[in-house]
């Protein structure tokens, strides 16, 4: 049986993690080699956004992990262990870390990211004003720009629709102005709210 089918069928439509009924998805847990169903699990989105960092850590949400920890699952065990760590600063987060055993193979294998080094701090995309920006927003320029290698000169208040995240650089998003992309730095936009 392939890992999804067995990640499906242990779930019981659950999220392994906070055992929500949302839409699930599977999460391969970092690093991956070859997946297998001790490698994989089905998680909610609420969980996927924040341990990918693409979304800041509710610490109430995270308390369901003093049940998950305790799954025979090495995917979830590990996952476990990593948000722990990066919530350890919470007193409650600290005594469910040190209950939590793994498997000298398993911490091993948890600690290869290099993920429970974080302090839970998220570097998203934001405008001027601190908004958190998504690709398919619309932004407004604050400040007049000019294009290098171009004669398109992007004046204030210029809207920018359809924009896409820089995904390695949380400073950047990309936006067409008079039909050319180009990249642009989030601290001259302001989100536009619809």
């Amino acid at each position: 049986m392939k890992p999804e089918a067995v990640a499906q069928q242990r779930s019981q439509g659950q999220c392994e993690l906070c055992a929500a009924s949302s839409p699930l998805k599977l999460y391969e847990v970092p690093p991956q080699d070859i997946p297998s169903a001790d490698t994989v699990m089905m998680v909610c989105d609420t969980c996927l956004q924040q341990i990918e960092q693409k979304a800041e850590l509710d610490h109430n949400h995270w308390q369901c992990l003093s049940t998950s920890m305790w799954s025979e699952v090495p995917a979830v065990q590990v996952v476990s262990w990593r948000m722990l760590n990066r919530l350890r600063n919470e007193s409650w987060a600290a005594d469910l870390l040190d209950m939590l055993f793994l498997t000298d193979e398993w911490l091993a294998f948890a600690k290869a990211t290099g993920d429970h080094e974080s302090d839970g701090t998220v570097n998203l995309h934001r405008d001027c004003n601190g908004a958190q920006l998504f690709s398919g927003d619309t932004v407004v320029l604050t400040k007049s720009l000019d294009v290098k290698g171009s004669t398109v000169n992007a004046r204030v208040g210029t809207v920018i629709r359809n924009i896409r995240l820089v995904p390695d650089n949380v400073n950047q998003i990309e936006g067409r102005i008079e039909n050319q992309q180009i990249v642009i730095l989030t601290q001259y936009l302001r989100r536009q709210h619809s």
